[in-house]
């Protein structure tokens, strides 16, 4: 017999085979939800694509089908009184290779602007807005016809077909409800589209573009609704440089375009200015890393980009001179080319004013400054004797752990720990602070982040610390759920804790003894039997042990944390846990946090859960409060509401290093001990930021282990 395909549930809550059907049923039930939020430009989507088939243009350009005229817009079709072309033109390419950019261009922008404004205020604005700018662009070349202005002559008899003016006006409209910094981004990049292809290029399609920008832009906070405008508040730091590197972006990209795309613009022919394969490869050697300099604060790249800017506007005093003289001699000069050449330097000489004015933006040193200019931080010893005095979370003891580094907050009273991978900087947990204080802490390291061009975040940390970074504008993601279990009523009875009663029963009857140790004190022979265990877990995992809030064997050793052993009568170990102290304040422990958890293979089997309520009932006893079994990486409990994209993404990373390191396995194990949970969370700037983060996480956790083997792990799972 085959077997029975396994049935799926869709998104409406139908279940289907996985077969062939299955799957059809599946994609339906995709399309019917991607209907139900965007039901405006999936229509459109649909028609664009659906008409191209039914008359050809998908695979001949609409230009050269007799009825071209008919459908496109264009000043010779509103004179000769074809004024539907406005309502046909948009659902036509000029070519079919630019079906790809149309149509996708306006499923993203018309798409957002649905997605923010509703579908009823994104029609009128993509529609009216498709309209407005095209009317206008033609009444401008109408305006300028005839004044021997070449270019407005030359696309005043010109035709054109496409919905991107419209999907261009919807998506500056859009932009007035993005909080910031994505606002500016967007606003950026399309200034930056428009400017280069206006100038540089200056197609019908470009000028209709240039006025959706000029009339979406400034008629967004009135299109999108006063309810939904974000206000733009001061510029920060980060928007500055943003505004910067989109100017010098702008002038590279135009010499880009003059070499590869040449035009007739309306300053003139970028063919004649187009720089040489050489020349284009030197300016982008020197500015991709001013840019990327740029981009993080640096003051080098900053003093690069000012000489740049100079040398560029020196060229308009020499082309200046160079006509002055060819007028004084009497000379023909071709004015043509200046005149572009004279934009395309008037946009250096803008850039150099962003950079002026955004001079204190760019105060990053270098990297052998830096150097230089750091003094040695506080150690350790430091970090503990701050601990000890303020307290901390469960997990402060790790920000005592050597690889940290340490920003002591200007008092002298706080700190954050923290590690430095791939242009961030990663604090650990929440700010070691007085009561109150902790606020501060995470205001001045954001700002020695932003001095220094580095990437701020804050991992692991809990509620207390969120409700900060919320007024700072961060984002927020849950990425581990901390397990803490009260000691004071703790009493192993009920059905829910059968199992761990019969880990203490059988223990007993099997002559298992529980130790609460200091490793470091402990016999040479316990603690080789204790490296030898934790070194045999370690090699099943085909993988290297993890770092970073993930303590090991030498962290154990430190004689502040607590180890339990589970030893038989012949002295053989057969499961290690480890315990980090919790400071309350005023040098007191009020509760321990578990580290490692280590069995021997073929040892006692509920051994863990034998040293787990040993450790709790010990700690009791001594009167700590509470025991966290911490949190498991990338594990926690089912989510209650829809969940975040970079927590869908975190989740499938979950899923891929389950089969190596087990968290969610972990995880579910500690349900056992029936704890309460507290989420942790990664807390940052923006999106833009995160793949920064993850590859710093990422050499945070497994320094030792490169992307490539990652994905070969991948790969084999």
């Amino acid at each position: 017999m085959t077997e029975a395909a396994p049935a799926v549930r869709t998104a409406d809550g139908v279940r289907t085979g996985g077969s062939d059907a299955g799957r059809t049923a599946r994609v339906t039930a995709k399309l019917a939800v991607l209907w139900h939020r965007l039901p405006f430009t999936t229509t459109v989507v649909m028609a664009m694509l659906m008409l191209s088939v039914a008359t050809g243009t998908l695979w001949r350009a609409a230009e050269d089908h007799t009825a071209y005229p008919l459908v496109a817009y264009g000043l010779p079709s509103l004179e000769a009184g074809h004024w539907w072309t406005l309502v046909t033109g948009p659902f036509f390419a000029v070519v079919p290779l630019f079906y790809l950019p149309m149509v996708g261009s306006f499923a993203l922008f018309a798409g957002i602007a649905e997605w923010r404004l509703g579908t009823r205020r994104a029609m009128v604005v993509t529609i009216g807005g498709q309209l407005v700018s095209v009317l206008v662009a033609l009444q401008f070349l109408a305006l300028y016809r005839g004044s021997g202005w070449v270019w407005a002559d030359r696309l005043a008899t010109t035709m054109d077909v496409g919905f991107s003016g419209g999907a261009l006006f919807a998506m500056a409209v859009a932009s007035a409800s993005l909080r910031a910094p994505w606002r500016l981004r967007v606003r950026a990049g399309l200034c930056v589209y428009a400017g280069v292809a206006i100038i540089y290029v200056g197609t019908l399609a470009d000028l209709v573009h240039f006025f959706a920008l000029v009339l979406g832009l400034p008629l967004g906070r009135l299109l999108v609704g006063p309810h939904r405008v974000k206000e733009p508040g001061r510029p920060t730091l980060r928007e500055r440089r943003l505004l910067a590197v989109s100017g010098l972006l702008l002038v590279t990209v135009a010499e880009v375009v003059m070499y590869f795309v040449p035009g007739d613009g309306p300053f003139g022919s970028s063919a004649d200015m187009s720089p040489s394969g050489i020349e284009l490869a030197v300016l982008c050697v020197v500015v991709l890393p001013v840019l990327n300099g740029l981009r993080k604060g640096s003051q080098f790249a900053w003093r690069w980009a000012i000489g740049l800017t100079l040398f560029a506007m020196a060229q308009v005093l020499l082309i200046g001179g160079l006509i002055a003289v060819a007028h004084y001699l009497g000379g023909d000069f071709d004015t043509e080319t200046p005149s572009l050449s004279l934009v395309d330097n008037l946009l250096w000489t803008v850039e150099f004013v962003l950079l002026i004015g955004a001079r204190d933006a760019f105060r990053a040193p270098s990297r052998r400054r830096r150097k230089r200019l750091t003094r040695v931080g506080p150690g350790p010893a430091i970090a503990r004797a701050l601990l000890g005095h303020n307290g901390g979370s469960t997990l402060s003891w790790m920000t005592t752990w050597p690889q940290n580094s340490y920003f002591v907050t200007a008092d002298g009273r706080s700190y954050l720990a923290y590690q430095q991978h791939a242009g961030a900087a990663i604090a650990l947990g929440d700010p070691v602070a007085p009561d109150g204080k902790g606020a501060r802490a995470i205001t001045e390291f954001a700002a020695m982040c932003e001095d220094s061009g580095l990437v701020p975040c804050v991992f692991s940390a809990t509620a207390t610390t969120i409700e900060v970074t919320r007024e700072l504008g961060w984002k927020h993601v849950q990425v581990a759920e901390d397990t803490l279990i009260d000691l004071e009523c703790l009493e192993f009875r009920g059905k829910a804790w059968q199992d761990v009663r019969t880990a203490l029963n059988r223990a007993k009857k099997d002559g298992i003894e529980f130790r609460l140790v200091r490793l470091a004190e402990q016999p040479e022979a316990i603690v080789e039997q204790v490296r030898s265990v934790s070194e045999e877990w370690v090699s099943e995992k085909g993988m290297p042990e993890m770092g970073f809030t993930l303590g090991g064997v030498d962290e154990a050793m430190d004689p502040a944390t607590r180890v339990g052993i589970a030893v038989d009568a012949d002295g053989v170990v057969h499961g290690v846990t480890s315990w980090l102290p919790v400071h309350i304040g005023g040098g007191q422990v009020g509760g321990w946090t578990l580290d490692v958890m280590r069995r021997r293979a073929d040892g006692f089997r509920p051994v863990m859960e034998f040293l787990i309520a040993s450790a709790c009932l010990a700690f009791r006893e001594e009167g700590a409060r509470f025991v966290s079994l911490s949190g498991a990486p990338l594990a926690h409990s089912p989510r209650s509401g829809p969940a975040h994209a970079v927590e869908r993404a975190l989740e499938t990373l979950g899923a891929l290093m389950e089969p190596y390191y087990g968290f969610r396995s972990l995880h579910a194990f500690k349900a056992k001990f029936q704890p309460r949970h507290e989420p942790l969370y990664l807390t940052f700037r923006d999106e833009a930021d995160l793949p920064r983060i993850g590859l710093a996480l990422q050499r945070a956790y497994l320094p030792k282990t490169g992307l490539l083997e990652l994905a070969k792990m991948a790969r084999k799972r």
